[in-house]
């Protein structure tokens, strides 16, 4: 479409903070409701159900709880160093833009390691995650209508694909909205948990702490399980770099990116070790194990009559961690666009919304598009193994940078020590599988890696022309009233 279509129809509907005449997001993300990103990204349906999984990697009360706690270490470890790279690189798309400016200047091979991140995340991780979550919310709200048994997958996949399109909508429509939902949801979240906490406080004091006091008995010895009940944890901690995405929607990025991290990550590890022993406390470890979705039985031992409250919670928490994986991705897909790695037209704004609507609708279909599969059981399994893989890329990517840009301006700075653990631990989470039980899954996860590489030469570096796509794009210009976004220089 022409430019002076592009600038003379978004003259009239411009952020407010911005005198140039661009269209670009607005900063509307601000301290709490980055906390409320945070929090609400990462506290999905895991702590929910993650126990079950956890106990059977450990084998005992004690050290499961230890392996919660370890997991929120090393997330918040991992955030900090990604709080540096946003501080000095303050650009959305986290990642990608921490990669493209590590490496994209190192000669002409520079920009592969954040298109092989984009290809991976919005492929596959980023959208897995959403159909997932989402799959937990249609699961739960299908579950009262069938109480004897397992509900209909048709009729689960067809709530999950309701709640995606709401979800979907709203993200399209305001980005206030978006927002606001994810605070809403992560004080219900916050609530369940409390609910728990404090049902089995009240257990303790007046039946004692007989399943907790068991402590390390029963520990595995195996550590090919504890691994396997750490990446259990680690699923629930996931979405804790969500809003290193969205850096610039984000008020004050230098003083609140690393203070909501250091208020987010914390709180969320504190409210799963509350949650745990509120579990231990009720429920012994057989029961535990036997039960499909913890917080449910939990519910039923201690609640009632209104035991229909937790779902009801794991709905709302399902909801909010859902719309935070979209709101957080649809950045991604927007900002790696915008680089050169995407169609251009997903960069677009619709200039009416201000919202990055292809960017959401991208992340949408690939979503519905992974859902719609009967199984996909397969996609989980290297679901592990490709989000370390990146998340290992971009912690050395910290180190790279002290080294090679030594006098870079980094508003906050991690202790050198923590990104050299934190990419230690990764790489450990990367090998210690395909070691010590290899499946044929890691060997699709590095096919599909090395895949796009079929893509990246002929039409990012080499620049091919796309047929038809001039035309593409100006007939989403129309339909969706959308023109380029700007960015903050």
């Amino acid at each position: 479409m022409h430019s002076s279509y592009t600038k003379d129809s978004a003259s009239s509907s411009m952020d407010s903070g911005s005198s140039s005449g661009e269209v670009k997001l607005k900063k509307s993300v601000g301290l709490f409701t980055g906390v409320g990103l945070i929090v609400g990204s990462m506290i999905g349906s895991g702590i929910f159900i993650s126990p079950k999984g956890i106990l059977e990697g450990t084998g005992s009360v004690a050290m499961s709880l230890i392996i919660w706690a370890l997991c929120g270490l090393v997330v918040t470890l991992g955030a900090l160093s990604y709080a540096e790279m946003g501080t000095a690189i303050p650009k959305s798309g986290g990642e990608h833009s921490y990669l493209m400016f590590t490496y994209g200047h190192m000669g002409k091979f520079g920009a592969i390691p954040s298109f092989i991140f984009d290809w991976v995340s919005l492929f596959i991780i980023r959208p897995t995650q959403f159909a997932l979550i989402s799959l937990s919310l249609g699961t739960y709200v299908a579950k009262p209508f069938f109480p004897d048994c397992d509900p209909p997958l048709p009729a689960v996949k067809l709530i999950t694909a309701v709640a995606m399109l709401i979800v979907t909508f709203i993200n399209i429509t305001s980005v206030k909205v978006a927002v606001w939902l994810q605070s809403f949801c992560t004080i219900a979240k916050l609530l369940a948990i409390a609910i728990i906490t404090v049902g089995g406080i009240y257990k303790l004091a007046t039946d004692g702490a007989e399943h907790l006091a068991e402590g390390f008995e029963g520990t595995s010895e195996n550590v090919g399980l504890i691994a396997i009940a750490f990446y259990n944890g680690l699923w629930a901690f996931d979405g804790w770099n969500n809003l290193n995405l969205v850096t610039e929607e984000l008020k004050s990025p230098q003083r609140n990116l690393p203070l909501a991290i250091i208020i987010g990550i914390p709180l969320t590890t504190v409210c799963y070790l509350f949650a745990n022993i509120g579990y231990f406390a009720v429920m012994s470890k057989h029961e535990v194990l036997e039960s499909h979705a913890v917080a449910v039985t939990w519910g039923d031992h201690m609640l009632g009559t209104m035991a229909w409250i937790v779902p009801l919670f794991v709905v709302i928490s399902c909801l909010g961690a859902a719309n935070g994986c979209l709101f957080a991705t649809s950045r991604l897909v927007y900002v790696a666009a915008r680089g050169g790695n995407f169609p251009q037209v997903l960069s677009f704004i619709n200039m009416n919304r201000l919202t990055p609507l292809p960017s959401v609708l991208f992340t949408s279909v690939v979503g519905f598009a992974i859902l719609i599969p009967g199984d996909i059981s397969t996609l989980m399994d290297f679901y592990g193994f490709s989000a370390w893989f990146l998340y290992s890329m971009t912690i050395f990517s910290v180190l790279v940078l002290r080294y090679t840009q030594p006098n870079l301006h980094r508003p906050y700075t991690v202790p050198i020590i923590i990104p050299v653990f934190v990419f230690l631990i990764a790489s450990y989470l990367l090998i210690s599988p395909v070691i010590q039980s290899p499946r044929v899954q890691f060997i699709y996860a590095c096919i599909f890696i090395a895949s796009g590489m079929f893509f990246y030469f002929p039409f990012v570096y080499m620049k091919l022309p796309v047929p038809y796509m001039d035309k593409f794009n100006t007939l989403m210009q129309k339909v969706f009233l959308i023109v380029p976004g700007k960015t903050d220089s």
